[in-house]
């Protein structure tokens, strides 16, 4: 097998300098058949670098992607959601919603050579329960789990959970391997987070910090002749504009996630080389949003929280800072997720008179200079339209009064200072609202979720008992216009004490070589196996 290189860090500069021989580092050409997928290597991108390699206790997205090119779930779904096989072969939900029995699959084996079994299923979930940000409400009504065989895994519950069935894609859900994660090991830990062992199409290889990793095919994959390709590498490229180049020039073939600047897509799109993909994203639509610290003596007052809501005008940052790619968003609950959203809560329109008149009330009166308050904005640097929201906030805040100074970090840092240190006034986040609020938004404003350390979990450190009655609530309700009436009336309340502001819902696309065929199937498009990815010219 082929190595990879020592790649340089790429950044615009490095690559327009190398422009003439980067092509030679390229893939090498492959002729297919119509009937043979067999051979070739995949160059995938990844926007930024993942800080493990399994998604079992994050819900970043790096990590989600990466995950199951080894790590498989339970179940896949189709872009309907309708679930369809994976581990599980069968599966079965009781009448009263207490039970859920999985068949699984037989002849599965980890990469180690160990057989998969239903103690890897239990393990698994149990670790999920207690570890992953939004694992803790989507088993939270899970109270044993049974392996009444090797094959088959039975889940008995204390209360209904409505979404649960759709939670076991391999990046929500990953199953991974007792004999590596069980016995009380520590998950964040684990040496196997850096060098995973699963039971998916690809064999982790290597990991080169800051530049790559690398994948080979499983020669004995469950699912023959699948993966189609023999190599894959994930190449992690912060600089957006770096990113484009790389396409162009052949160091790509695939990226999702927004991985080009929006003013390039059209350019890409006009080349003939490149499919601009939109597909792939329902599992998960994603939501912009600002969290406010409220353990910060100055976001304790509600006025104060609301006054910089007046001063967000969301169709402005659409427009130009998202360059249309989105959709207005104003809730708690994203409008994608059209049976639960709320379209009647306080929005708090853009209005600078009200928003100055708020901040007096408070008690924040500007000094000398205009000035009334100084604070920071942090955000991460994966996500490049982040940088022009963090401008777009300073020069409006400054018009009531608050200076803002910017700080963009990488994710792994923006991460540690917002959930570890929590050293920080106002962040931008982008957080996936998920196929059910119980799985993606109840983590957001759940008191319960307020864990130190945990990334993409409470970040505001919000906290209001009639949210909390109404979360647990909705999370078991059997009965669907019930269920309607819980989130709209958490997300009345939620609006009324503005713990965050909810911008946007962004457009995510994918951008793919026309070589690269059958890399979008499912409603969670590249955060899957890539076994059915074929490459030819």
């Amino acid at each position: 097998m082929s190595q990879v290189k020592d790649f340089l860090p790429i950044t615009r500069r490095n690559l327009m300098l190398g422009l003439g021989g980067v092509a030679a580092l390229g893939l090498p050409g492959v002729a297919f058949s119509a009937s043979d997928k067999r051979g070739g290597r995949l160059t995938v991108l990844l926007n930024w670098e993942p800080s493990a390699l399994v998604s079992l206790a994050t819900s970043s997205g790096a990590e989600g992607t990466v995950s199951p090119k080894v790590h498989e779930g339970l179940l896949a779904y189709d872009f309907d959601l309708n679930p369809q096989p994976q581990l599980a072969t069968e599966w079965n939900v009781s009448a009263d919603g207490l039970e859920y029995r999985f068949k699984l699959r037989e002849g599965v084996r980890w990469h180690d050579g160990k057989p998969f079994t239903s103690k890897d299923v239990k393990t698994s979930i149990e670790l999920m329960k207690g570890n992953h940000p939004r694992g803790r409400s989507t088993y939270a009504n899970v109270e044993a789990i049974e392996t009444p065989s090797e094959t088959e895994a039975v889940l008995k519950l204390s209360k209904p959970a409505p979404y649960l069935l759709f939670a076991l894609s391999a990046a929500e859900s990953p199953i991974v391997a007792d004999h590596l994660y069980g016995g009380g090991a520590d998950v964040q830990s684990n040496p196997a987070n850096a060098n995973p062992v699963g039971t998916g199409p690809f064999l982790f290889k290597e990991w080169s910090r800051g530049s790559y990793i690398r994948y080979e095919r499983n020669p004995n994959y469950w699912d023959d002749p699948k993966p189609f390709v023999d190599e894959l590498i994930v190449r992690f490229i912060p600089d957006p504009s770096a990113r484009t180049v790389a396409f162009e020039v052949g160091e790509l073939d695939l990226g999702g996630d927004n991985p080009i600047p929006f003013s390039d897509v059209e350019r890409l799109r006009a080349s003939g080389s490149f499919d601009i993909e939109t597909k792939g994203y329902s599992y998960s639509p994603e939501q912009i949003l600002l969290e406010f610290n409220l353990q910060k003596d100055i976001f304790k007052d509600v006025r104060v929280r609301r006054a910089i809501s007046h001063a967000v005008d969301r169709q402005v940052i659409l427009d130009v800072v998202w360059s249309g790619y989105g959709e207005i968003s104003p809730s708690a609950i994203t409008p994608a997720i059209t049976r639960y959203y709320n379209p009647n809560v306080e929005t708090y329109p853009f209005d600078l008179d009200k928003a100055n008149a708020l901040l007096d009330e408070a008690g924040l009166k500007p000094d000398g200079n205009g000035i009334r308050a100084s604070l920071s904005f942090d955000y991460p640097t994966s996500t490049a339209q982040f940088a022009g929201l963090g401008n777009y906030l300073k020069q409006s805040l400054r018009r009531i009064g608050i200076d803002l100074s910017l700080r963009g970090q990488e994710l792994s840092a923006f991460s540690k200072r917002i959930y570890t240190d929590r050293d920080f006034d106002i962040s931008g986040v982008s957080l996936g609202n998920s196929f059910d609020p119980t799985v993606g938004v109840q983590r957001t404003y759940w008191s319960k979720n307020i864990k130190i350390g945990v990334p993409f979990s409470n970040g505001s450190h919000y906290s209001n008992p009639k949210v909390d009655e109404l979360l647990e609530a909705a999370a078991v309700e059997a009965d669907p216009d019930k269920r309607v009436k819980q989130f709209h009336e958490f997300q009345r309340i939620v609006a009324e004490d503005a713990p965050t502001v909810n911008i946007l819902m962004r457009t995510r696309i994918t951008v793919a070589n026309k070589k690269v065929h059958d890399h979008t199937l499912t409603a969670d498009g590249l955060r899957t196996s890539l076994g059915n990815v074929y490459l030819q010219s």
